[in-house]
């Protein structure tokens, strides 16, 4: 199946082209905070870990899991290997963080390791990396029930080199208890030789129920696919019946490997075009157009067979079909146009223009068998109208009243990525991509999950605008749609430089920035004012207003995790966990 490009519809109702700027509120934000009996597990990075990629993949980790299916839970790993997790059920009354699974202790002195990473699979099951490089499937039970204090680990593998958890989803082919897990690892790559010297590799690895009662317990990997590529993906996730993968990156990825096995690069065809040779040439005046076409040796004027209307042309030898034949770009006076043969091989046909000056950008419509002429003269003429539009000089006019913009001028949040990102969607049985995005200036920003039952969503920069798509891939025809929108937080988020997490509410009622250490930017939806308003400028009398909250934390140590309910925003540090209480719904 080969890949088709694809672009993303907005939805047009979901923009608001009126939306003005945010204002800032002074509205407290109550803020509550637990203490850790022990601190939350934090892996530096070594001197080999030096990438770009490393600090996007390991460097920026959010410590913090939201649970899908029950979002008044989060869930971190403490230095002891303990999985935690903190329901939320009345702030100002907050208990202690409770275990639910203690990673065994099967590392190594001076190992290399990564942070430990936690992906929901359903609302009964968990995937786990120990980041030793050790896989854990565990059965948890139904979270939301109190009652159920421990999870069951049902499937272990030492998968190799260490990796993060980044998606997992479970479903029942044929009945069959189906788990699909995606693995991230940045490698060292022998081939690689001009680049950092290490490649990406994402791992999907399909773990099913065995057959038979008395293995009811038992699971076993029954498929492996690895991908390549050379940057760490923004967004990469299964599909929920494990039919397919997405995968939104700065440089693409290709399957390599399946079940151990190289897979044959494919090798493009190329496009076997017949090179032949142009049947006329043409060129134009601002008065007449002048087309040249071949004849077979030795025609005659008799057997020349020519009409000409205001506006088509039909050409041609008796005994051939016709040789020029259709609608003409313009219309021309057939009166003062002619014909004449020349050296007994070729015709020339002189067009007059009924209007003159504009060119003509093809002789005949649809009619790509000629090749268009460009005379010095002309060439010319082109390079002088041009002319304007360049200079050796950034600043080509200092001197004016409003001088040219030039790159000194630009802000960090008007530049792009010199890289081309794209959105490749590939089937899970040819493993070939299907539909691909080429992002451009569409910077990513994050990915939410809104239903557990469905894929994330991404949030992509449009203009100013945030927008949020949902991946629809039993939708092939329109597989990302447009869900919601965050007026000019695109522009914003990127004047924060100290900007380290981006997320929002599920129900896309606010979004929220984090910094490196402490403070928090809250940019709600607008929303209708009590009281009466006008704009100062306009003299409007103004509906709603969207609202800026800062919040700022107790404490001076970084902000490790960063998740964004409903009600909820949960900011985590290596000592507390802090919930600040954004909407009392």
């Amino acid at each position: 199946m080969a890949a088709s490009n694809y672009t993303l519809k907005v939805n047009r109702e979901l923009l608001d082209p009126g939306f003005e700027s945010y204002r800032l509120s002074l509205d407290a934000i109550p803020t509550y905070s637990v203490e850790l009996e022990a601190a939350v597990e934090e892996v530096k990075l070594k001197d080999t870990e030096y990438t770009l990629e490393h600090m996007r993949a390991f460097g920026m980790y959010n410590y913090l899991h939201l649970d899908p299916w029950y979002e008044d839970s989060v869930l971190f790993v403490d230095c002891k290997g303990r999985v935690l997790s903190l329901t939320v059920t009345l702030d100002s009354a907050l208990g202690k963080p409770r275990e639910l699974y203690r990673i065994p202790a099967n590392r190594g002195p001076g190992e290399p390791r990564l942070c430990a990473s936690l992906s929901f699979t359903s609302a009964t099951w968990a995937a786990l990396s120990d980041g030793a490089g050790r896989l854990y499937l565990l059965r948890t039970g139904k979270r939301g029930d109190s009652s159920h204090s421990t999870w069951e680990p049902l499937f272990t593998e030492d998968a190799g080199e260490p990796f993060t958890v980044l998606h997992s989803v479970s479903h029942a082919p044929r009945g069959v208890h189906t788990l699909e897990v995606l693995l991230l690892r940045i490698q060292k790559d022998p081939q690689e030789t001009k680049g950092s010297g290490y490649s990406v590799s994402l791992e999907w690895i399909t773990v099913a129920a065995a057959q038979g009662a008395d293995e009811e317990k038992k699971y076993e990997v029954k498929k492996r696919r690895v991908l390549t590529g050379k940057s760490v993906p923004h967004y990469a996730a299964v599909e929920p019946q494990g039919k397919g993968l997405m995968v939104a990156s700065d440089k693409p990825f290709a399957f390599t490997h399946v079940d151990g096995r190289p897979v044959e690069p494919p090798h493009p065809q190329p496009m076997e075009v017949e090179k032949t040779d142009p049947i006329y040439f043409w060129q134009q005046t601002a008065e007449d157009v002048t087309a040249c076409v071949r004849m077979p040796e030795g025609v005659s004027k008799e057997d020349v067979q020519f009409r000409l209307t205001g506006d088509r042309i039909r050409l041609g030898v008796q005994g051939f079909p016709s040789i020029l034949e259709g609608q003409l770009h313009s219309s021309v006076d057939p009166e003062a146009s002619a014909w004449i043969i020349k050296d007994d091989k070729s015709l020339e046909v002189t067009l007059q223009k009924l209007t003159e000056g504009p060119l003509w950008s093809e002789l005949v419509t649809g009619d790509r068998r000629g090749e268009y002429v460009v005379s010095d003269e002309q060439a010319a003429l082109i390079h002088e109208r041009l002319t304007f539009l360049t200079s050796e000089d950034l600043n080509g006019n200092p001197d004016a009243d409003k001088p040219p913009c030039n790159s000194q001028e630009l802000e960090d949040c008007d530049g792009f990525p010199e890289d081309g990102s794209s959105l490749t969607h590939f089937d899970g049985e040819s493993l070939k991509p299907t539909q691909v995005v080429n992002l451009g200036s569409h910077q990513y920003l994050f990915t939410v999950d809104v239903n557990p039952s469905a894929m994330p969503c991404l949030c992509l920069r449009h203009d100013v605008d945030a927008l949020v798509w949902q991946p629809r891939p039993d939708q092939p025809g329109d597989m990302w749609e447009h869900v919601a929108t965050f007026n000019a937080l695109g522009y914003v988020q990127a004047s924060k430089r100290d900007k380290k997490f981006a997320t929002c509410a599920p129900n896309f009622s606010y979004a929220s920035l984090g910094e490196c250490l402490r403070r928090a930017f809250i940019y709600r939806q607008p929303a209708p004012v009590d009281t009466v308003l006008f704009n100062r400028k306009q003299g409007r009398q103004v509906g709603q207003v969207a609202k800026q909250q800062v919040a700022s934390l107790d404490s001076d140590k970084p902000i490790l995790g960063f998740r964004a309910t409903n009600e909820r925003l949960y900011m985590l540090t290596s000592s507390h966990l802090f919930i600040l209480k954004v909407n009392n719904d």
